[in-house]
């Protein structure tokens, strides 16, 4: 299979297209929101929901332009989500640097944020599909929902795993899940195509989230390009975290959920070892690789391509990564 270098080189004018795209849709008469939403958007990231829009697009046969501006508008809207997340979570660092509120300050943040969200609706608008507009209306809502559901379950040592996974899809999946069908919307492809396309969107995206909430617990600050152990620091009860308080003995499942309910890390290493050594860890791996098993299901009724087999390339690197 190939590799991720070789799938971005596969779309890279495409890529090209989405960042110049990026660049001039973000400029403003107001100085500010240029030097915030720059800072951040310039950071790089791995940039997968830009990617999976366009390879989706390929691979559903488009043959036009208009998955440029679909995979900038998914791009934005991931961009606002981080702006209003790192404010509500206090964050300090991400992506190796410190956050756009440390550097702008909370209101500077909330604000640009807003302005990448209706930036986005406006491009939508441009594109002249009712479809595009209500799908990416819905995701929005459900995204902001998703919000609100994890501050509900923070710092609750009694989240289920079916309470966090329905975080998890509304906060991230549902994004990927938007922009996979956006995809297949403007390339205009029959419904059983465009819902395979939702499925595998929707499949990728919870994968991905899953090992991300490994990945808080296993990798180093330096991969992860933030803090080690913010998910516990928020009193976040990730699915590691869930499995563990399930399966830990009594006294140290207990030392858990008082570090869930005061976001205490003081002894975070041991804390990382007790759900490591509960299963949590590799239950939630475990549950990632199933997700992408599903999501490679998903391109089942697509016809065979390299645009196809890139999608399916890019599933295993969600799961295999280590940052």
């Amino acid at each position: 299979r190939m590799q991720l270098e070789e799938i971005r080189a596969l779309v890279t004018e495409d890529l090209q297209r989405v960042d110049q795209t990026i660049v001039q849709r973000l400029a403003s008469d107001i100085v500010l929101v240029n030097r915030v939403s720059q800072y951040i958007i310039g950071a790089g990231g791995k940039r997968l929901r830009p990617l999976s829009v366009v390879l989706a697009a390929r691979a559903c046969g488009h043959r036009g332009q208009k998955h440029v501006p679909a995979a900038a508008i998914i791009e934005f809207i991931h961009t606002a989500t981080l702006l209003h997340d790192d404010v509500v979570d206090g964050s300090d660092l991400r992506r190796g640097r410190n956050t756009a509120n440390q550097v702008f300050g909370n209101e500077a943040s909330v604000l640009v944020g807003d302005y990448l969200y209706s930036r986005s609706f406006q491009m939508m608008v441009e594109l002249g599909d009712l479809r595009i507009q209500e799908v990416m209306a819905n995701a929005t809502n459900t995204i902001a929902e998703g919000e609100v559901l994890q501050l509900m379950n923070a710092h609750d040592p009694e989240t289920t795993e079916q309470r966090y996974l329905e975080v998890i899809y509304r906060k991230t999946a549902k994004l990927f899940e938007a922009g996979a069908q956006m995809a297949a919307i403007v390339s205009g492809s029959p419904r059983e195509i465009e819902q395979s396309m939702v499925d595998y969107g929707r499949h990728l995206g919870t994968a991905f989230q899953l090992v991300d909430d490994v990945l808080d617990y296993k990798a180093t600050a330096e991969e992860l390009g933030k803090n080690l152990g913010d998910d516990l620091a928020e009193g976040k009860p990730t699915l590691p975290v869930i499995y563990a308080l399930a399966h830990a003995p009594a006294a140290e499942a207990a030392r858990l959920r008082e570090a869930i309910e005061t976001g205490g890390i003081d002894d975070l290493d041991q804390i990382t070892r007790l759900i490591e050594t509960s299963g949590g860890l590799e239950y939630t791996a475990r549950m990632a690789r199933r997700e992408k098993e599903l999501a490679v299901e998903a391109l089942g009724r697509l016809q065979a391509s390299k645009y196809r087999d890139a999608l399916v390339t890019l599933a295993d690197f969600a799961v295999a990564r280590t940052y």
